[in-house]
Formats: structure tokens, C-alpha cells, sequence
């Protein structure tokens, strides 16, 4: 088990859907990023409960939200 790099609360590095892949592959900003990292987390990681994680996911999400919204009223 490697904490630092591929801990399992992520997937681990033998996991073909570990956070950080998925994250690079679908090429997701750092908001959308976080997001998914979250919720592939949510209750996996030691000192963190399930909800907290999803909130913390909800949290990124509004805020990508807010962002494309300001982007979109920002062209009308």
C-alpha cells in the first residue's frame, strides 16, 4: 500500500478506475477534479466520514456551477 501516490482510499495504483486516472483521463479542471475525487473517496478514507465527503464534493460542484454561470451571464 502507497499512501502517498496511490493510496487505496483512491482506487490504488492496481485499479484501472483509481481517482487520479479517471481525473487525467477525462481531462477535468481541479474544481471537476476535486469533485470526483470525493466522491470516489466518500467514506474510504481513514478520519472522514461518507457525508463529509460528499458535501465536500457538493461543495466543488456549486462552485463550478457559480463559475459557469458567471461565465454565461458574462456573455448576455
Amino acid at each position: 500500500m502507497d499512501n502517498v501516490n496511490h493510496p487505496n482510499h483512491y482506487g490504488g495504483i492496481d485499479n484501472i478506475y483509481e481517482a487520479i486516472k479517471v481525473i487525467e483521463a477525462w481531462e477535468l479542471s481541479f474544481v471537476l477534479g476535486n469533485a470526483v475525487k470525493y466522491i470516489s473517496r466518500a467514506g474510504k478514507k481513514s478520519g472522514s466520514s461518507y457525508i463529509e465527503d460528499l458535501r465536500k464534493a457538493q461543495w466543488y460542484l456549486n462552485r463550478e456551477i457559480e463559475n459557469v454561470q458567471r461565465l454565461y451571464d458574462s456573455k448576455e
